[in-house]
Order: C-alpha cells, then sequence, then structure tokens
C-alpha cells in the first residue's frame, strides 16, 4: 500500500506536537514535609548566591542545582526513616513516581538504561540475521525488518527515558512503546492471512487494515495528550493489543505446527508463555534492590530472550516459505 507522503507528515507532526504537553505526577514521597524541607533548605544553601559546581556529565544530562538537590533529599529522607523504623513501618516511597535510585554516570535508572540497551542490540542483530539470510525478493522481509525498526525506535526512546526522566522524554518512550505494539498487531495478520500477496481481495484488506491500525494509534496518543495522561488505561490498552497479537501467534503456530510438524514452529506460543511471566514482574513493583534493580528494569531483561527467538522464529517460517514456494514453482 503507498500512502502519500503529505498525509505522513501530518501524522507525524501531530504526534511530536502532543508529546510537547505537559503533565504533572505526585507520589506519597513527595508530600512528605521532611522532603520539602529538605530541598528548600538545599536550594537555598547551595542554589542562590553562589551556586555549587555541577560535574560536567551531569550538566550534559541537563542535571541543575534544584534538581541535584531534590535527588539528595529523596536519599536523605529515604535513609533516615529506614534507619529510624523497620521498613514495614516506614516503608520506602517514590518520589515523582520513581523508586529513589543511586544513579550512574548521570543515569536515574541505569539498570533500566542498560537493559534497554540489551533490548535494542537483540532487535539490531535479529534484523542483521534477516537480511543476510532472507533475501530481499522475498515480500514478508520488509514487515519484519518494519517491526525491528519499530522496535530499535522503542529501546532508544526508553534508555532516553530511563537516562533522565522529562514529560518529553516520558511521552517519546510512551508512545514510541504504543507503536511498538501497534506495529506487532499490525503484522500478525499480514504474515497469517499473507495480506502480502499481489491479489485484489487481499490487497484491499491491507489498506483498510492500515487505514485502521493508524487510526486507532492516533485514537490512543491524542487520547492521552488532550484528553487524559491515564497511565492505567496506557497500560490496559497495550496489554489488550498485546493478548490479541498473542493469542493469534499462538492459534498460529498450533496450526503450522499441525501441518509442518516442525518443533520450531511450535516457538510462538512458548515465547508468549515467557512475556507472560516477564511481564508479571511488572504487578510487583518493589523498591529497588541495592538502589538500582527494581522489578521494572527486571522486566526489560525478561525480554531480551524471547525478542533473539522471536527473529529466529520468523527467519525459520520465511525459510520454509520460501523452500514451500521453490517446490510449489
Amino acid at each position: 500500500m503507498k500512502i502519500r507522503l503529505p498525509l505522513v507528515w501530518h501524522f507525524i507532526a501531530v504526534t511530536v506536537l502532543c508529546s510537547l504537553v505537559s503533565v504533572a505526577r505526585a507520589s506519597l514521597g513527595d508530600r512528605l514535609p521532611e522532603f520539602r524541607e529538605c530541598v528548600k533548605v538545599c536550594k537555598q544553601a547551595n542554589c542562590e548566591d553562589n551556586p555549587t559546581p555541577i560535574s560536567v556529565l551531569h550538566r550534559l544530562l541537563l542535571w541543575n542545582c534544584p534538581s541535584e538537590c531534590d535527588y539528595i533529599c529523596q536519599h536523605i529522607v529515604t535513609d533516615h526513616r529506614l534507619a529510624r523504623d523497620p521498613p514495614y513501618m516506614h516503608p520506602v516511597y517514590q518520589f515523582h513516581g520513581k523508586w529513589p535510585f543511586f544513579r550512574f554516570l548521570g543515569m536515574q535508572e541505569p539498570f533500566s538504561v542498560i537493559f534497554s540497551l540489551f533490548n535494542f542490540l537483540a532487535h539490531d542483530y535479529g534484523m542483521t540475521q534477516l537480511r543476510e539470510k532472507v533475501p530481499a525478493s522475498y515480500p514478508l522481509r520488509k514487515y519484519y525488518l518494519l517491526f525491528g525498526y519499530f522496535g530499535l525506535a522503542s529501546w532508544t526512546f526508553s534508555m532516553l527515558f530511563h537516562t533522565r526522566d522529562f514529560n518529553l522524554t516520558e511521552k517519546l518512550d510512551y508512545f514510541a512503546a504504543g507503536a511498538s505494539v501497534m506495529y506487532g498487531l499490525y503484522y500478525t495478520p499480514i504474515r497469517i492471512f499473507r495480506l502480502d500477496k499481489r491479489e485484489p481481495m487481499r490487497q484491499s484488506v491491507l489498506r483498510a487494515w492500515t487505514l485502521l491500525c493508524l487510526s486507532l494509534y492516533a485514537a490512543h496518543v491524542l487520547y492521552l495528550t488532550l484528553w487524559s495522561w491515564d497511565y492505567t488505561y496506557n497500560m490496559a490498552a497495550n496489554v489488550a493489543v498485546g493478548i490479541v497479537q498473542n493469542l493469534m501467534w499462538s492459534w498460529f503456530s498450533y496450526n503450522q505446527y499441525k501441518k509442518l510438524n516442525r518443533t520450531w514452529a511450535m516457538w510462538p506460543g512458548l515465547i508468549v508463555a515467557w512475556l507472560v511471566m516477564a511481564m508479571s514482574l511488572e504487578l510487583l513493583d518493589f523498591p529497588p534492590w541495592w538502589g538500582m534493580i527494581d522489578a521494572h528494569s527486571l522486566w526489560h531483561l525478561g525480554t531480551v530472550g524471547p525478542t533473539i527467538w522471536w527473529y529466529n522464529f520468523l527467519l525459520k517460517d520465511a525459510q520454509e516459505d520460501l523452500q514451500g514456494t521453490r517446490l510449489k514453482a
């Protein structure tokens, strides 16, 4: 399907402009009187007449005197509460929607950044394998590579967001992740029902499906930015889209296994099970171990293996499809 360039740029422009809309967040830690007093005193002592110098690396990552005070006071208050009473009496609180992480090289959530990088590299490796082992003439190759590009963009913005949490980096992370999940739903029926084939009926369905997916994603972005920045809705929407495509792939893999009697044909079902177990980490949401590793970062780590495995499945599936095509020719 060919989409007119002005329409594409209009769609991108709307998405980018929407990402600039700011949103305020608060957590229990933000409302602690001792935290607010600490930040106030710190700013008066370090940010007014003779500001305390900030390292070049931190300045490059947009840390300033007020944000330094905020970071320091999070840990002062947390350490004081833990030293005063057992954790079950005075639990670790979140500040600005995040746990009080220990930063590393200026990164707010270092292990989320590192594990996001692992996912980025997993997509890059998978795309390299597809380019080397699947001929450019294979019609599904472009859809698989585009899946990879969405993955690269998603994990790039994830690294930016976990390095420094701003309104803009948060929105880019959420919107890129949403786009990656939506594209996953988009290309799933293209492979399962072979909408890539140059037949009038299939091409009509493909055009309608493309328009529907673009419209759903645009509506998702516009709702979050113009109506309500709702974390629960965003998570529910992504999970719902993920469940639909996972069910489709599970059904497809079962039928392929019955047809081909090849073990690799069942991989999608196993990958889905792995992802469901990894996603359950998000429900735990415990304070970070050693101030750095939390449930969210472990969820990022848990998706690295399935990503590599998934590209192996796409490669096997493409090779089987190509071999079957040659046998029929």
